[in-house]
């Protein structure tokens, strides 16, 4: 089991636009298998690479109740949203100690690399479809408070920088 360390905001990596994985290989995997562990260690309901420092187009997800049935993506893209929005309280490792309700579409297709290597297309709903929304937002470079307004965004930063 590797726990990797989240990247403290603000780290610039966590701004950057995350590069697409050309094939998946046993590296990719290793990357899948730490990701994993460190998202049951938070615990959360998934991970992107960026987070941990690893600037490629990885994400992990979980929303089961039981655990164990991760959902390994390479270069996620998301190719439907219901008009239909939930709320959610989101947060993040990378600024621990804040979170904030954000509006998301309730169901979302999305297209990715498997494990296998093999392009698939799976519909999450609730709590998966607002993780994988949120992963993909961070192989974007943009973080859960991106979604907020100006002020409520300006309240929970300044709130974070007093806790850190």
């Amino acid at each position: 089991m590797t726990v990797r360390t989240c990247l403290p905001w603000p780290d610039k990596r966590l701004r950057t636009k995350a590069q697409q994985v050309a094939a998946i290989n046993d590296d990719v995997k290793a990357i899948w298998n730490d990701m994993i562990d460190t998202m049951e260690a938070m615990p959360g309901v998934g991970l992107a690479a960026p987070q941990i420092g690893v600037m490629l187009r990885l994400a992990v997800v979980d929303g089961s109740a039981e655990r164990g049935r991760a959902v390994r993506m390479a270069n996620p893209e998301i190719l439907h949203s219901s008009v239909e929005l939930r709320e959610h309280e989101e947060a993040s490792p990378n600024l621990p100690g804040v979170s904030a309700k954000v509006k998301r579409p309730r169901a979302v297709t999305v297209k990715f690399l498997n494990e296998h290597g093999i392009v698939d297309r799976r519909d999450f709903v609730g709590i998966e479809a607002t993780s994988v929304q949120h992963q993909i937002d961070h192989l974007n470079g943009r973080m859960f408070f991106d979604r907020l307004s100006k002020v409520k965004r300006d309240i929970l930063l300044r709130k974070a920088k007093k806790m850190g």
